[in-house]
């Protein structure tokens, strides 16, 4: 896409280059994502400084990730991930980003804190798990976990139906492979379906352990399921729907915010 600013603001010209100013159009805040970049994903908690901070950003149908040292870098780098089909998610596992597709083709990213030259080297003994329509990746304890569906059509009926289901991987095992989870132990996963970012936490008293908390029902009428959670059993990958705001009359899309994200620092008062 061809972007300039104007005025201010940010203007997406026609395909053909920035001949005809009058058929550029103003890029509204809904539509930055699709522009710009995708998501931003941090490899830690940023100091006073920044520094040992690494942001990776996902752009938007690019097999290209791009990548600035917080505190130590003036301006963003691209590099070229060799997978296949556009990144969708970024994750940071075990030290390494990890760029992942939209097929579930993961490439490896090294040497991107350091000063040598960063690499992205794909994983083909890491392909996704077969008939699984991922919704999500992320990290818990150092391991990897994907998040998925598993979608059953009943073609005589004109109905289908469909279980959500979990797996994780140990990139530090010599021949890394998933495995099917059913009990997560004390852990609750949070999934957002139009943001990437997702993550897991120890389970409180008001929510369910070994369960997903996604941000809405994966299908079904978006006017019906508005402002909805959907709650998966991770052991069964039953799901139920629970309407969490009837006031809330728009529909936008909903995300998860992660608590305790920044770090306090001596002398700050308590959140």
């Amino acid at each position: 896409m061809f972007v300039s600013k104007k005025d201010g603001r940010w203007v997406l010209h026609p395909e053909d280059g920035y001949g005809d100013a009058a058929a550029a159009s103003a890029i509204e805040l809904d539509e930055m994502r699709q522009v710009f970049f995708y998501e931003i994903v941090l490899s830690a908690p940023p100091d006073a400084d920044g520094r040992g901070c690494v942001a990776m950003a996902v752009l938007p149908s690019s097999t290209e990730v791009a990548f600035c040292r917080v505190g130590v870098d003036s301006a963003w780098t691209l590099l070229e991930t060799y997978l296949e089909c556009s990144v969708d998610f970024v994750v940071h596992c075990q030290g390494r980003f990890l760029a992942i597709d939209c097929t579930g083709e993961i490439s490896s990213c090294s040497n991107i804190a350091a000063h040598g030259r960063p690499t992205a080297t794909p994983m083909p003994s890491l392909s996704p798990p077969e008939d699984l329509c991922h919704r999500s990746y992320l990290e818990s304890n150092g391991e990897l976990y994907v998040v998925g569906a598993k979608v059953n059509v009943f073609r005589w009926a004109q109905r289908f139906s469909y279980s959500s289901i979990v797996y994780r991987c140990n990139l530090l095992d010599p021949s890394p492979a998933w495995s099917r989870v059913k009990d997560a132990g004390d852990l609750t996963l949070f999934v957002s379906n139009h943001f990437r970012h997702s993550f897991a936490g120890t389970s409180a008293s008001a929510l369910k352990r070994n369960s997903i908390y996604f941000s809405e029902p994966l299908y079904g009428d978006q006017k019906h399921f508005a402002h909805c959670l959907e709650i998966a059993d991770i052991a069964t990958g039953t799901s139920e729907v629970k309407l969490f705001q009837e006031k809330v009359q728009a529909f936008e899309a909903l995300g998860w915010i992660r608590p305790n994200f920044w770090r306090r620092r001596e002398g700050d008062a308590e959140p």
